[in-house]
Parts: C-alpha cells; sequence; structure tokens
C-alpha cells in the first residue's frame, strides 16, 4: 500500500529522482492548496483560501487534481475505490492528517451560513451563490477564484455541487437543494468532532483478530469489502437495517453458505409484520409461500384457515417461508451466528440497491451481487468456485456448503473517512450514534429521491 500510495502524484522529488508521494502530501493533493499557490494569490484570497488543505482543484495537470468524471443522477458511484480498507493504519494515517486540515479551518472562524431553504439550480441567479462557492472551496470540491461576487450558478460551480454531493452520500443531482443545503451549513466544528469520533471507531478495529481475509460490512455507509491481506478485493453495496430495527456491531465467523434456503421468520418480525398484515390480507401467507408450524419449525403444519388473526396467540406458533426466489432471503444465506441472529443474504427486492439511503431491513444485511461475494467467500474450499455458484443455483435445490475455515465478518459503524486521493468522505449518521446535534438533519428524508418499490416481507 504504501509503494501504491507513492505512485499517486508527481509534487515531490526524491534525491535519488523517483517520484514519491507521501501520505500527508496525497492528502493535501485531495484535499489542499499547493504551497506555491499560497504565496502567489494570498494578497487576493480570503484567509481561508491560503490555508494549506483546501480547495483541491488548483492544478488541472494533476491527475489528482483531476475534477472527476461526473456521474448522471440515476447512477450510483456510491462505493468507495482503490484497495485500502477502511480497517487499516493507512486509514488510520489519513484521517489524523485530515483532522489537521479541518482544525485549522476552526481555529480561522470556520465558513459562512447559507441562508434561506429554496432549492439552488443550475442557471439560476441567487444571492446566495458566492457563499456556496465559498464553501465548495474550502472543501476541495471547486478550484479557488479571485473573487465570488457572481451569482450565476454557472457549469464549473454544478460540477464542484456535484463533487460535494458524492463525498456526502447525498443524491448527485448537481441542485443545490435541501439536504445539500443541509450539508453545506453544518459547521467545521461538527464535521471535526465526526472525524475524531470514527478515527476513534478504526482505532478500535484494528485490533480485531480478522485474520488475513474477511468481510467488513459499514453499516453507514451501506457497503461491504472483501479484504484479502490488508488489500481490497471487492466491494459490494448492501442493504442495511431501519433506525428502528438497526444492524448491530457486531464481530463473528461466516460459517457456511446456505443455497435456497428456508426463512424461519423471528418471533419479532412475526409479531411486528406478519400478523398485523394477515388482519389486513388473509391470504398473505399463500401469496408468500409462507408455512404456520406449530411447537418449533420442523414441527407439524396447521390449517390457518380458521385462525382469527386478531385474537390469536402466536407464542406457540412459527411461521418458515419456502425456498425460491420470492424467499425474503433470495437465493442465498450466508450463515454467521452471533447473538444478535443477524446474517448476510440475498434479496429479491433488487431494486432497493438503487437508493443512496439504504436503511431498510429489520437488522440483517442484503448484498448486492451477493453470488460473487459468495463465490470468494468459499473460493478455498475444495470445487468452490463461481462456477460452482451457478451450478447450484442452476440446480434450484437447497445446498449447504459448510466452510472448513470459517472466514471473519465485522458489521461496524464509520460516518467519516478519507479514500487515497485525499477526499474526505461523509455518510448520514442513520442511527444518530455520532451525538452531534449539528448531523441530525443528515438523516432526514430527501422529497425528490426515487420512489420507493413496494416493501415486503424481510429480514
Amino acid at each position: 500500500m504504501t509503494k501504491e500510495r507513492g505512485k499517486r502524484g508527481a509534487s515531490h522529488r526524491e534525491a535519488d529522482g523517483r517520484t514519491n508521494l507521501t501520505r500527508r502530501q496525497a492528502l493535501a493533493a485531495g484535499f489542499g492548496l499547493a504551497a506555491g499557490l499560497v504565496s502567489a494569490q494570498a494578497q487576493a484570497q480570503e484567509w481561508w483560501q491560503q490555508l494549506p488543505g483546501f480547495a483541491s482543484f488548483t492544478d488541472p495537470n494533476s491527475r489528482e487534481r483531476r475534477p472527476r468524471q461526473q456521474t448522471p443522477s440515476d447512477i450510483l458511484d456510491d462505493l468507495r475505490e482503490g484497495t485500502m480498507p477502511l480497517r487499516s493504519q493507512e486509514m488510520l494515517g489519513a484521517i489524523g492528517d485530515a483532522i489537521e486540515r479541518v482544525e485549522r479551518v476552526v481555529a480561522e472562524g470556520g465558513w459562512p451560513i447559507i441562508p434561506g431553504n429554496r432549492m439552488i439550480r443550475p442557471g439560476d441567479e441567487d444571492e446566495r451563490i458566492p457563499m456556496v462557492r465559498r464553501v465548495l472551496v474550502l472543501w476541495g470540491d471547486m478550484r479557488p477564484q479571485h473573487g465570488f461576487r457572481s451569482l450565476t450558478f454557472d457549469g464549473e460551480l454544478e460540477a464542484a455541487v456535484r463533487r460535494f454531493q458524492s463525498r456526502h452520500g447525498l443524491r448527485v443531482s448537481g441542485r443545490v437543494d435541501r439536504p445539500t443545503l443541509q450539508a453545506l451549513n453544518v459547521p467545521p466544528a461538527a464535521r471535526l468532532a465526526q472525524l475524531r469520533m470514527n478515527q476513534n471507531r478504526i482505532r478500535d478495529l484494528l485490533p480485531l483478530k480478522l485474520d488475513d481475509r474477511y468481510v467488513l460490512v459499514n453499516v453507514p455507509g451501506f457497503q461491504a469489502e472483501a479484504v484479502s491481506r490488508n488489500s481490497v478485493e471487492r466491494r459490494h453495496r448492501v442493504i442495511a437495517g431501519k433506525p428502528d430495527r438497526q444492524t448491530p456491531v457486531v464481530t463473528a465467523s461466516i460459517r457456511a453458505l446456505n443455497f435456497f434456503p428456508y426463512w424461519r421468520v423471528p418471533e419479532s418480525i412475526a409479531n411486528l409484520d406478519v400478523i398485523p398484515r394477515l388482519v389486513k390480507e388473509p391470504d398473505y401467507l399463500q401469496k408468500e409461500h409462507i408455512r404456520v408450524l406449530t411447537g418449533s419449525f420442523v414441527g407439524p403444519e396447521i390449517d390457518v384457515t380458521n385462525i382469527d388473526w386478531r385474537t390469536v396467540d402466536s407464542k406457540n406458533l412459527r411461521f418458515r417461508q419456502d425456498p425460491g426466489p420470492h424467499n425474503a432471503l433470495g437465493l442465498v444465506r450466508i450463515d454467521m451466528p452471533n447473538e444478535h441472529g443477524v446474517y448476510m443474504h440475498d434479496t429479491p427486492m433488487k431494486p432497493l440497491f438503487e437508493q443512496r439511503s439504504r436503511a431498510f431491513s429489520a437488522g440483517c444485511v442484503r448484498v448486492q451481487d451477493v453470488f460473487d461475494l459468495a463465490a470468494w467467500i468459499g473460493r478455498d474450499e475444495a470445487g468452490m468456485s463461481r462456477e460452482r455458484v451457478q451450478d447450484i443455483l442452476q440446480g434450484g435445490q437447497p445446498v449447504d456448503i459448510n466452510l472448513a475455515r470459517p472466514l471473519p465478518v465485522a458489521f461496524v459503524y464509520v460516518t467519516a473517512w478519507v479514500e487515497e486521493d485525499g477526499r474526505i468522505m461523509f455518510r448520514p449518521d442513520v442511527y444518530g450514534r455520532d451525538q452531534v446535534r449539528e448531523l441530525a438533519s443528515d438523516r432526514e428524508h430527501d422529497p425528490d429521491a426515487p420512489p420507493m418499490p413496494r416493501e415486503t416481507l424481510a429480514p
């Protein structure tokens, strides 16, 4: 990773003639002014423009500072980039460097609060646009300018807004909508507190015994990464628990891959979801291929036609869904025994992966492209491969693959990190665990987000 990181720029020439970029310089490239630029422009700049550590797009010839290709708002690009694991000394150091930069901004007084809540669109004329430009320059989403007097929302500003939205896990629209305005107005002191809190979280992850290969799920980032020898080999979008049914922080071992699983409906979901649904839809069990058993999940099936679901005593009832494409677990369950009873699995509700904020489950983690992850998990098992997974799926019959060497897995809660090119990334504090008052607006619903698909029963 150090060698790889050293390839990221050409701003520092060592005595032996080789080009090398240290972690601190990489962060400056992604989040700061080149030192030589400061003295040349100091007379024309505000105090915050002169800080080393801000305005990343000053040099159009630098690969690190070149604006990223813009992505249409209907295409997600919210997965982390590069091979640096979230749980790593490199990440810990990068966050430490980012903290130093933000500390300087806090010490110098921060940035302006943008008033009002009216949306600002490309092409608009608005008196708030100069303030928007200042904040975006401070964050490095926009190159520094000699003045901020223009009231026009031009193409350069739209590109900067898109970069800001992408870094904050917002819908990338290029418009300063309400969620974007709220994120722009989060004080630097609040972001500093968020960075410090997540620095501690990542530091606490380092002692975990996760072996050379492991899977890490970052819940507020809505993504999983498959790591081997301190290098990320795969990333997947995930769906995590709703705020009222949170996915827990947990460390466990993946012990099996269950293809075409039954879903044994937990008692909590049976009482909170299934039975209330049956009061309104008596044929719901038949539509969802759910059987009602007595005593246990292997007990005898009972006739439900005469049950009054409004008054039923459910203590001795068990609900079990048959395997198949209709099953809430999809076609594979990743078994990871733990005290919370959560696990990873496929889902028939794949349109939900198109949402940017994906807190929809009852606590378990649904994984996009889960068959590729399953093949990666089991690749050291005899006869296991992606082709073997495909054969199992085509066979259509339940198959359990028990791992001879269980694979570590961790569900974590990290709302801020730094990418290898120095960009600071934030994600909404979906469960309110950061305990920073100014971040509460992160959890508000985006009224212009894509429509939600019809919700179905799921863990």
